[in-house]
């Protein structure tokens, strides 16, 4: 059985922010939704994000001659508490899935530090040491390989053993079980989640002439052991995987409209665009002059030009058409734009843009 539904106006696209995008930060905008769906969409993302994305921790340490945490180490200025949460701090990224079969598996990284008298002189009568001392040759890429751990004040040489496993979210120390731990091995509390702040705002958006719809932006911030696009990826994933499990109780299936109305509909919006004006656009008086010289008066002759003809117009340099073509992202469109679906090409342009401005003006007056 098929029920037959009206369509919903889906986002196409998926637009980062690129001037603000750094390794731990993305601004996404998605767009557009119908009314309503901007919160649905962003509030579940938004807390699988937050609650369900998985990376590596450290779950326990383990310093030759130290056998708990509450003591000082001779020849070391920070004492065993201070030092554990150091070692908390410690961000590390998993290995590629071909070399990891299963990620929660507990896995051990050992290491001997040799600190010398040379080693403490060089560094002003201390040594630092900081992750990359513990990790460097480790299957886990390090993700702040100069984290400061301890500092060493007197020669010394100690096996160190820092165990690693993938979790979510927050787990005490008492929630870790080993059963071969050893009597002066120290259990942490290991903070998972690699994901640290995400915020969602909804905002009103056009549709051909409805401006009720929804955009949808989203701030992640991430500490480096994914990426703000992967805990994206990897969120929607999640969500979509516990959506299957109602379908099981499907009796019916949904086949949504993508008939004539929604092709009309879309041919008005774009066409909206297409008959802006250049001066409408905001684009440097440099710019504005060069298209006004080729005779490019609307976007829609703008955007059906390639872009290597653009770059033959007198005094048009590759600044102008940057600035050119992130006018016409920020509306959608882009140079050489195959419009053929809605019957509009390069030879037509002009005259169709005059009939729907003639339409327009003709359904304002009446």
């Amino acid at each position: 059985m098929s029920v037959k539904y009206g369509k919903f106006e889906m986002p196409e696209k998926i637009k980062i922010d690129e001037a603000s995008q750094t390794s731990t930060f993305a601004r996404f905008i998605v767009e557009p939704f119908e009314r309503g769906f901007g919160h649905t969409v962003g509030n579940a993302l938004r807390r699988i994000m937050l609650a369900s994305l998985e990376a590596p921790a450290i779950v326990s340490v383990r310093i030759e001659g130290v056998p708990h945490e509450y003591m000082a180490i001779e020849g070391v200025i920070e004492d065993m508490t201070h030092i554990v949460l150091n070692f908390k701090g410690m961000l590390l990224r998993r290995p590629s899935p071909a070399d990891e079969p299963n990620p929660r598996e507990l896995r051990t990284v050992s290491r001997t530090l040799d600190v010398t008298d040379e080693m403490i002189e060089k560094g002003g009568g201390e040594y630092r040491v900081t992750v990359k001392d513990l990790l460097k040759d480790s299957e886990y890429e390090m993700v702040n390989s100069s984290h400061h751990l301890f500092t060493i004040t007197k020669p010394m040489t100690k096996k160190v053993d820092v165990r690693i496993s993938s979790g979510r979210g927050y787990v005490p120390s008492e929630r870790h079980i080993f059963l071969d731990k050893q009597m002066d091995e120290i259990v942490i509390d290991s903070a998972f989640s690699p994901v640290r702040l995400v915020n969602y705002y909804v905002e009103n958006t056009r549709v051909g002439q409805d401006t009720d719809y929804d955009r949808l932006i989203l701030e992640v911030v991430t500490d480096g052991r994914v990426s703000p696009v992967e805990a994206l990826v990897f969120s929607s994933q999640i969500g979509i995987l516990h959506f299957h499990v109602f379908d099981q109780i499907k009796t019916a299936s949904i086949s949504f409209d993508k008939g004539e109305m929604q092709v009309n509909r879309d041919r008005d919006e774009i066409l909206a665009k297409l008959a802006l004006k250049i001066d409408e656009i905001e684009l440097s008086v440099r710019s504005t002059n060069c298209l006004g010289t080729a005779n490019i008066d609307t976007i829609g002759e703008l955007v059906v030009m390639p872009e290597n003809d653009m770059l033959r117009f007198r005094n048009f340099g590759k600044k102008s058409l940057t600035e050119i073509k992130q006018k016409l992202d920020e509306l959608g469109l882009s140079l050489g734009m195959d419009l053929g679906k809605y019957g509009i090409n390069r030879d037509n342009i002009k005259q169709i843009i005059q009939t729907y401005i003639q339409e327009k003006m003709g359904h304002v007056a009446t």
